[in-house]
């Protein structure tokens, strides 16, 4: 299966810099600080990287921004616009392309994903830390840019246990999930080289996996 990439990752992260750098220059001297760090996570489907997060969030309010990616997938059961993604059709994610819109997006199984300027702009401007959870193809064009985040990869004890858990879901079909198996084998392979990440975590013990991702995303603060 090969992964489609378009990017303007550097005339995107170059708004996105510029952006940010007006809202310090006219902020009051006396409140200002240094933004924190984006955190980007990665890892194969089934990883177990939304669990993770979701527990994150619980612990800590107030604390995080969530990155909601596009995409032109449909949702899942459960699912909420908004919430998980912001479910768009292709029409509006070209558009969003042709706009300069992404700071990085890629296609993975057929369907479109990508993280918009505005999002990591308005987190950052809270004060609030960013969570990106991209593709490899996004922490590839992540990387080329300016943003400065910190990269996290989540990962399956092994593709045997990572197929039970796809097949658990109920939403693949035999070809939908060889894809994502075949997609595993090479983010897994990339997370194996020297500086790709920051961290790697083994989500075979949910408990230990949530305190290893939590003291890496906390323990970089103002970093």
């Amino acid at each position: 299966m090969r992964i489609l990439l378009r990017t303007q990752a550097a005339v995107a992260t170059r708004r996105l810099s510029l952006r940010m750098a007006s809202a310090t220059t006219n902020a009051d001297p006396a409140i200002t600080k240094t933004p924190p760090r984006p955190v980007v996570i990665s890892g194969p489907s089934g990883a177990g990287k939304s669990t993770l997060l979701k527990r994150l969030f619980a612990e800590h309010p107030g604390k995080f921004g969530f990155s909601v990616s596009h995409t032109t997938r449909a949702p899942r059961p459960g699912e909420v616009d908004g919430r998980e993604y912001n479910f768009v059709t292709r029409e509006a994610f070209q558009s969003l392309i042709s706009q300069n819109q992404f700071i990085e997006h890629a296609t993975f199984s057929s369907h479109n994903y990508g993280t918009t300027i505005s999002a990591i702009r308005s987190i950052a401007s809270a004060g609030l830390i960013c969570i990106l959870d991209i593709e490899m193809e996004g922490v590839k064009q992540v990387k080329r840019t300016d943003l400065n985040a910190r990269f996290l990869f989540v990962a399956p004890p092994s593709l045997g246990v990572l197929e039970e858990r796809l097949r658990g879901r109920g939403t693949e079909t035999e070809e939908s999930l060889g894809r994502r198996l075949e997609q595993a084998e090479r983010e897994l392979e990339f997370a194996k080289g020297e500086g790709v990440h920051d961290r790697a975590v083994v989500n075979d013990d949910l408990e230990v996996a949530y305190r290893e991702v939590e003291e890496f995303v906390l323990g970089g603060e103002g970093s």
